[in-house]
């Protein structure tokens, strides 16, 4: 049994929020993709949502699910909720399946704790050491690319620059002005090597997906959107034990494992989205899922060849750095690729048949990878 992407929607408002909760958000989302597809939530039978419990969802929304699914392992939760998802509607355990996201990240209204506390693994073996969570720990396996591979300054700065790029064709894109090289190295220096230009957006936001059956995808308003392939895989909770600081194992299974169950090879691919919240992540993302040869997707990026119009379409929406970033960026990465299948994307790749979303959660702890093509295979 093939699965279908029939709902999809983000929050009415996306960027500053200060006058909705985060549960809020999650109800904003879920309410607009029920309506895209056409749905009641008396229609839905399985719920599942990261950052929010999903019974605190079923009950805000008065959902009676036959089915739930609360795996959180940071930004990338949403990926796996498709994959899980898509092996519940095959096993028969629901028909009709939301997925929710919401989060205060601006605002912090409603917003719930974080972290694993004093006994956690990092705040252990990491925190005494002076970091002050991601912009400072992601800055350990960057400064170690750069030595090994020569990657320059100019080269992490072109991948905010094209992303503006893409972001000034969005309307909803929380930066569209043009930027330059020189634009990015000379805004403030955040954590070296990372200037303010290389770090995501904090803002507050949500989308929602909704997951049926293939054989009920034509009973839906819009075309459907058919999942091909998916991977998920963990690696380590601290970034400094990594196997490899200039690459992440995470990725590389969920990718390979996405690419296989979908029988694609990378020249059937039109549209890629990986999360960036940061600038060093697509980087690592085109060379763990094969695009490119270690040390090379730095010089591939600043030679425009994610850019518009050029042959590997990349965070067509903006991603974290120029679109928004509410904190778990994996829903916003999978919206737009929805988008883009549909033929619906402000910026959209033409004739675009086969969409990759490769989504990171915990600073490479894990990583979900989803493959969607707008064509029933």
């Amino acid at each position: 049994m093939t699965v279908a992407i029939v709902g999809a929607a983000e929050t009415t408002e996306l960027g500053r929020i200060p006058n909705m909760s985060q549960i809020q958000l999650h109800a904003d989302a879920a309410l607009n993709t029920l309506a895209d597809a056409g749905l009641k939530a008396a229609d839905i039978d399985g719920v599942a949502t990261a950052g929010e419990s999903p019974v605190a969802i079923a009950h805000y929304l008065g959902i009676a699910p036959r089915w739930v699914d609360g795996s959180s392992v940071g930004g990338c939760s949403f990926m796996l909720h498709v994959r899980h998802a898509a092996a519940a509607i095959e096993a028969g355990y629901a028909d009709t399946i939301l997925i929710t996201h919401g989060e205060s990240g601006r605002s912090g209204v409603g917003r719930g704790g974080g972290g694993g506390g004093r006994a956690s693994l990092p705040a252990q073996f990491e925190m005494p050491y002076g970091p002050m969570g991601p912009t400072t720990m992601f800055t350990i396996g960057v400064l170690r690319y750069m030595k090994r591979y020569g990657m320059t300054h100019e080269q992490l700065a072109a991948v905010a620059v094209v992303q503006r790029e893409w972001a000034g064709m969005n309307p909803r894109a929380s930066f569209r002005e043009p930027i330059t090289v020189q634009d990015v190295l000379n805004s403030r220096l955040i954590a070296y090597p990372f200037h303010l230009f290389e770090c995501c957006l904090v803002t507050d936001g949500g989308g929602a997906l909704i997951l049926v059956s293939a054989e009920r995808a034509k009973d839906f308003p819009h075309k459907p959107v058919y999942m091909l392939g998916s991977g998920e895989s963990v690696e380590a909770p601290m970034i400094s034990q990594m196997k490899d600081l200039t690459s992440s194992q995470a990725f590389r299974i969920a990718g390979s494992e996405a690419f296989r169950s979908a029988g694609i090879s990378h020249g059937d691919v039109d549209h890629l989205m990986v999360y960036d919240a940061f600038a060093h992540l697509p980087i690592w993302g085109l060379e763990d899922l094969g695009f490119c040869q270690r040390g090379e997707a730095a010089g591939f990026i600043e030679d425009g060849n994610t850019r518009p119009g050029a042959k590997l379409p990349l965070n067509t929406n903006g991603g974290g750095l120029s679109y928004m970033h509410s904190g778990m960026y994996g829903m916003y990465a999978l919206q737009e690729s929805v988008r883009q299948m549909r033929g619906t994307a402000p910026a959209q790749v033409p004739d675009a048949e086969i969409s990759v979303c490769l989504g990171v959660g915990g600073m490479f702890a894990a990583s979900g990878c989803i493959v969607m093509g707008n064509v029933a295979p």
